[in-house]
């Protein structure tokens, strides 16, 4: 079967589970809302955007305040279905939004562990390899500790703290234009434990914001989503994937190693700069609007590559569904019980044990 032709069929099937899973996972709550009346108000919120103005906000350090203007899309909604107030409240505005970004978030994760794990050649790979991950943490951490606040303080923290620490372990890997893949992922590792460091201290020093800080690094932003989170996120997301899938073939011949990718026209060190820096941002964008959420850039696309091979023109876009599917079911889980739990628990949770299964097959060996 050609490769179009089972890249479309697996992600037609994987987006209609992750349909699925969003509409069953709305239903769920403190609140039961019937699936049919959760499908008409999710049509309901489909909308395109039409226009922006400009709003304000404050940002405020250490005791000083000041106004910033802050943007605002205004959107035209395609459908109008009758759905009583209160279920069009909690659907649309509390659970929708939430949905929609532990979609994107997982996307992204999927997305950005595939390609380092290609990348890498390393099964065990996920996109906090190089520190992004610790590097989102000391921002977001360092603006909790802190006590920094402003329209998204947090998020952009977390965002530039993520691409600093990445590009950070870049230069330092790098040297006579050459970055060997054992150096990158060394540098990682002696980044991601400076800044480990550094989030601890962070942490002895947040006082009463210590149980907000943990909750960032357990991934428990996903329970405040609103629609800006997701309007911000969606386009990153997007734009990053569709860079990264052209780079498919490529990944593909990278398998191979460096020096037959070169013997066969790839041009190996800008080629890894590219993977590299939009891994980077993808991932960081989804870190920023989350939290820290382990797992899903490791387990997913293992367990796509089972299905459906490790040819990266398939397995790419499979994965990327397939996380998102994957974080809205867990967070259901996670909001279901009596008490509500950060979506990282659930994640490791399951994902622990199935990095210790493929710890014992061969799988965790070839990618």
């Amino acid at each position: 079967m050609a490769v179009r032709t089972r890249t479309v069929g697996w992600s037609t099937g994987l987006t209609g589970l992750l349909v699925a899973v969003a509409l069953v996972s709305a239903t769920v709550g403190p609140v039961s809302v019937p699936l049919s009346t959760v499908a008409r108000a999710a049509l309901n919120a489909v909308g395109v955007p039409t226009g922006v103005s400009v709003g304000s906000g404050t940002v405020a350090l250490f005791g000083a305040s000041a106004t910033v203007p802050v943007p605002d899309l205004s959107y035209t909604y395609l459908f109008s279905f009758p759905v009583d107030a209160t279920s069009e409240t909690i659907v649309r505005r509390i659970r929708l939004p939430r949905i929609a970004l532990a979609a994107t978030v997982g996307f992204a994760l999927a997305a950005a562990g595939t390609v380092m794990q290609g990348f890498f050649r390393n099964p065990m790979a996920d996109p906090s390899i190089i520190g992004v991950s610790s590097g989102a943490a000391v921002g977001a951490v360092a603006t909790i500790a802190l006590s920094f606040s402003g329209p998204y303080a947090l998020q952009t923290a977390a965002f530039v703290g993520a691409v600093v620490s990445a590009f950070a372990v870049y230069l330092i890997a790098t040297e006579g234009g050459r970055t060997p893949t054992a150096t990158l992922l060394l540098a990682g590792v002696a980044i991601q434990t400076l800044l480990g460091a550094v989030v601890s201290y962070l942490l002895l020093r947040a006082g009463e914001s210590l149980e907000q800080a943990l909750y960032w690094l357990m991934g428990g932003l996903l329970r405040n989503a609103v629609w800006t989170d997701v309007a911000v996120t969606v386009p990153v997301a997007a734009v990053c994937f569709g860079v990264l899938l052209a780079y498919g073939r490529d990944l593909n011949v990278l398998l191979l190693g460096e020096a037959d990718a070169h013997t066969l026209g790839i041009e190996v060190e800008r080629t890894k700069r590219i993977l590299l820096a939009v891994s980077s941002v993808v991932t960081a964008a989804a870190v920023a609007v989350a939290g820290s959420i382990g797992f899903v850039g490791l387990v997913v696309p293992h367990v796509m590559r089972l299905l459906v091979g490790p040819d990266h023109r398939i397995l790419l876009p499979t994965s990327a569904v397939a996380g998102g599917a994957f974080l809205v079911a867990t967070d259901t889980v996670a909001r279901s019980g009596g008490v509500e739990v950060p979506v990282g628990i659930v994640t490791a949770a399951l994902g622990a044990p199935f990095f210790l299964y493929l710890l014992r097959t061969r799988e965790v060996h070839s990618l």
